[in-house]
């Protein structure tokens, strides 16, 4: 089959704290920076953070002996919450560790899209004839120098465990939140054209849409879809016949791709569709993509 097939992937969780590189600078960069909106950091906070940089995961990424061993001509870096300090161009960063030849940019300022939108360029550049092999990573740190809601108080304790096949309803209020942790996740996608292992679940398309029910009324839901449902999706969503697995709390932008890049193997072997959905808690609105099965 076409398409961007997943060759490998790395996922990081809870890195560990690191020293911070020049507290004193960095403060004073967030002082100019905040002044004109009457604001100043809050040092306590920013002092509590673990101090893992965008760089910091990117390379726990490479680490990864499949992402490492990558050499990707476009390299797409996504987050939904800023780095540490902004002072590492963090695309270029990883380009150079991976080979250095692909064509690289960030996405940001879009929540929890931002992946999604970065499958739905990285597809029309396979399709250009573009780029046979993409890295796309997603990175996640969480020491910021003002108080930021979903950091410090994400989501609903959970007596359940992740993996669930009752129907998908989650109507419980926020009342006792799960912090989210610094974590990063990696897909490697290839086309098969250059001798690769394209053989991984198959990206097909991505959506977005006003609400769960809307955006997954548009994907398949008969048996042999694997629905992965991250930890921001509220309220009833369409009846689904076949397997649903539920993504823990505790991460934003990088929910569902920690846990794609966890399962990606027994996914696409068991599985003849993917679905993956989750809500953006602060715009509400939905964002759904599919993926083939490695045998469809």
């Amino acid at each position: 089959m076409s398409g961007l097939a997943v060759r490998a992937a790395a996922a990081v969780r809870s890195p560990g704290r690191r020293e911070p590189d020049d507290r004193r600078a960095a403060l004073d960069y967030f002082r100019d920076l905040l002044a004109p909106f009457g604001e100043k950091p809050d040092e306590e906070l920013f002092d509590g953070g673990p101090h893992v940089r965008h760089r910091d995961l990117a390379d726990l990424l490479v680490a990864d002996e499949g992402v490492g061993g990558s050499r990707p001509e476009l390299l797409i870096v996504t987050h939904a919450l800023p780095d540490v300090v902004p002072f590492t161009a963090v695309a270029p960063y990883l380009t150079d560790r991976l080979g250095g030849r692909a064509a690289n940019f960030a996405i940001a300022q879009q929540g929890l899209a931002a992946p999604f939108t970065a499958l739905r360029i990285a597809s029309a550049y396979a399709r250009a004839g573009r780029a046979a092999e993409v890295v796309i990573a997603v990175l996640e740190q969480t020491t910021l120098p003002t108080p930021f809601p979903l950091v410090r108080d994400a989501l609903p304790v959970r007596d359940d465990p992740p993996v669930r096949n009752d129907p998908p309803v989650r109507d419980d209020p926020p009342a006792q939140g799960v912090p989210l942790v610094d974590s990063a996740a990696a897909l490697v996608l290839g086309t098969g054209e250059d001798g690769g292992d394209g053989n991984g679940p198959r990206f097909v398309r991505a959506r977005s849409a006003g609400s769960p029910a809307d955006a997954l009324g548009r994907e398949p839901a008969e048996d042999g879809t694997l629905l992965v449902l991250g930890p921001w999706v509220t309220g009833d969503v369409p009846e689904h016949a076949g397997p649903v697995h539920r993504v823990a709390p505790g991460s934003y932008c990088t929910s569902l791709w920690l846990d794609l890049a966890d399962h990606w193997r027994e996914w696409g072997r068991d599985h003849r569709r993917i679905v993956l959905c989750d809500t953006d808690p602060r715009s509400g609105r939905t964002h759904t993509a599919l993926f083939a099965g490695g045998e469809s």
